[in-house]
């Protein structure tokens, strides 16, 4: 009876009918009054959101303090109802570490049993003994498990309570006791809770060797899937060939080159690369990729911007900001509005849309919401700093990335923007301070690395790598400190990192412009004139100018010098003041008719570019030309 019992009851679950799983689950445990019967009703309770009948049931039977299992799913129930002190009081502060030494040794001895036949004196085999000791392998395996998913339920009580540190801990005991815990691996790449050097490091550290798989002979295929996989997973400033050659191996051998999250980790990599059209092109193909059938596609074509993977949308709609398509943001926060409404990243995208059509005060509300339903969204915290930002309120803008620091503690970006901040006003020590911990966590040296910023080529350069962009913010802090040959050096490092990294030239154009204002501030006029000249070949190829890393940043409006204002034109008023950058070198060496002609067309440019910014260099240019023209007649 129990066998028929226990059969039904599991077909019920599978079709789920979570009531009659647990009504016939409840009789199955009347009948054996086993432990195993128990956990298994509790389980149950526990997938159809009854938290606190799975937690009478486990207390009731006392199971909490004989099983580990039943511990985890305890502890679970606690925190699905944010009772995060009664789920630690569970769980214990102290993570099992001395499991993570004995890995290796636990794989050695199940291949020990699982391969060999001892013949004892006797003549007769020792298969029963090796059966009850694989058996019990299999026994310390789950518990094992267990351990490790109560380190990672650890981890999440300790975030909830923003003790990053100790969370980081957790998640890292838990996949070293067991490297298939991926969930605990999830919150430490997604959090950004390690530096890229410190997240390739801990991947090295993980004894994949110990992944176990049915087969035993593809257990080995089986360990360097899991590493590749986790591999796509890691910062994509860090170790990119290998990383690369992660991605192709699982695309072409295992056939996943249409998976999510493999044109996911795909997109990430091409968006650091400033290659915005490229990875737009991917994030909308998963959201092409309906997952209903063709006739309610074909019904409802919003249906198509649904159920697919929380981790594409914010990546999606920073493409989006990017690229100016402003009128598929409004349809995407639209659908998401009236089919999504209880997930955050609907309010991320009301929020980058109003961003996009300069509506602050209304970006604003949607960030902080988007913020409030899901605290541990880095791209809901640094939109939200971003409106402050655009709006000059630089105070406001420094606390909300300082909050987006604490936070986001592996993750540049915030130290990044609190760099640029601090440069718009005008406090250069902390903006070396903060731009120098930026490059330190890009590159993965970490943000207690002692690196500072070269003012003169004699002291050395940084090794080649991290984001380009923070070696172009550090080049203008050291322009207005007039340390030129130093920010000459810096401008050209950017440019060289940004070519190694395959970035899009047109996103570098502020980068180049800023080079050759510094080369025309050190008297090399003729460099600094190809320079400029290289900046119009790129802007009149109509490439994407300006980049801002994350929802659009304010990394243009940060990085322009002088009188260039590279950062923060439209593309007409870029190209003119690369004019008046360029008439004005002419004057420097004396070519005084092509300065006349270059100032013109300055002027010409900048007029017809309308008002605001574009209005103030239309005037710097008639200035010039006027004087020009004196020196010419």
């Amino acid at each position: 009876m129990e066998k028929f019992l226990r059969s039904w009851r599991q077909d019920a679950l599978n079709r789920g009918q979570h009531d009659a799983a647990i009504y016939i689950g409840d009789k199955v445990l009347a009948l054996t009054n086993s432990d195993s019967d128990a956990f298994w009703l509790a389980q149950v309770h526990f997938s159809n959101n009854n938290f606190t009948r799975a937690l009478a049931l486990l207390s009731r039977k006392d199971l909490i303090s004989r099983s580990t299992a039943c511990r985890y799913l305890a502890a679970h129930c606690y925190i699905k109802q944010n009772q995060f002190e009664q789920a630690l009081s569970i769980l214990g502060d102290h993570n099992p570490t001395h499991l993570i030494r004995s890995t290796s040794s636990r794989r050695k001895l199940q291949h020990v049993n699982g391969s060999s036949h001892v013949t004892l004196r006797n003549g007769k085999t020792a298969a029963s003994r090796i059966d009850r000791s694989e058996e019990r392998e299999r026994e310390d395996s789950n518990n094992i498990r267990f351990e490790a998913a109560m380190c990672y339920l650890r981890g999440l009580c300790f975030a909830k309570q923003n003790a990053f540190d100790r969370a980081r801990e957790c998640y890292k005991d838990a996949v070293r006791i067991d490297v298939q815990c991926f969930e605990a691996f999830d919150q430490l790449m997604k959090n950004s809770l390690m530096t890229p050097n410190e997240e390739f490091e801990f991947l090295e550290s993980l004894d994949f060797d110990s992944v176990v798989s049915p087969d035993p002979a593809v257990s080995q295929e089986a360990a360097h899937f899991t590493k590749m996989l986790y591999t796509t997973r890691l910062s994509k400033y860090s170790s990119p060939a290998v990383l690369n050659d992660a991605t192709e191996t699982l695309s072409t051998h295992y056939n996943l080159a249409d998976n999510p999250d493999i044109l996911l980790s795909r997109a990430e990599t091409l968006f650091t690369q400033c290659r915005f059209a490229e990875a737009l092109e991917l994030t909308s193909s998963v959201l092409s990729t309906a997952q209903v059938s063709q006739t309610t596609a074909a019904n409802s074509p919003a249906q198509v911007h649904l159920g697919h993977p929380p981790a594409l949308y914010p990546l999606h709609l920073a493409c989006l900001y990017e690229t100016g398509a402003t009128n598929s943001l409004f349809l995407l926060a639209h659908t998401l509005a009236d089919h999504a409404p209880e997930e955050p990243y609907t309010y991320l995208a009301i929020g980058v849309y109003y961003l996009s059509v300069s509506k602050i005060a209304e970006a604003r509300r949607y960030f902080s919401k988007a913020s409030l339903m899901n605290p541990h969204s880095a791209p809901a915290w640094i939109g939200f700093a971003h409106t402050f930002a655009a709006e000059g309120e630089h105070d406001q803008a420094i606390a909300a990335y300082s909050t987006a620091a604490r936070l986001f503690q592996g993750s540049h970006l915030p130290q990044l923007f609190l760099g640029m901040q601090h440069l718009a006003l005008n406090n250069m020590s902390l903006a070396h301070e903060y731009l120098c911990a930026a490059y330190s966590m890009s590159t993965g040296s970490g943000s207690d690395s002692n690196f500072t910023a070269p003012t003169n080529p004699s002291s050395g350069l940084p090794a080649l790598g991290g984001d380009p962009l923070v070696l172009n913010e550090l080049g203008v802090v050291l322009y207005h400190q007039n340390h030129l040959e130093g920010a000459v050096e810096l401008f050209r490092q950017s440019l060289a990192l940004a070519s190694s990294l395959h970035c899009e030239p047109g996103a570098w154009v502020a980068t180049r412009a800023n080079l050759g204002h510094a080369l025309r501030r050190v008297g090399r006029f003729l460099e600094s004139l190809n320079e400029f000249d290289e900046c119009l070949r790129i802007g009149a190829g109509g490439a994407s100018l300006g980049y801002s890393p994350f929802l659009g940043g304010s990394g243009g409006s940060a990085s322009g010098v002088a009188s260039s204002g590279v950062g923060g034109y439209e593309d007409r008023g870029l190209i003119g003041s690369l004019h008046t950058s360029r008439g004005l070198v002419l004057l420097e060496l004396g070519r005084t008719l092509d300065a006349v002609t270059t100032l013109h067309e300055a002027v010409r440019v900048l007029g017809a570019s309308g008002g605001g910014d574009a209005a103030g260099g239309a005037g710097i240019a008639g200035t010039l030309l006027s004087r020009a023209l004196e020196i010419w007649h």
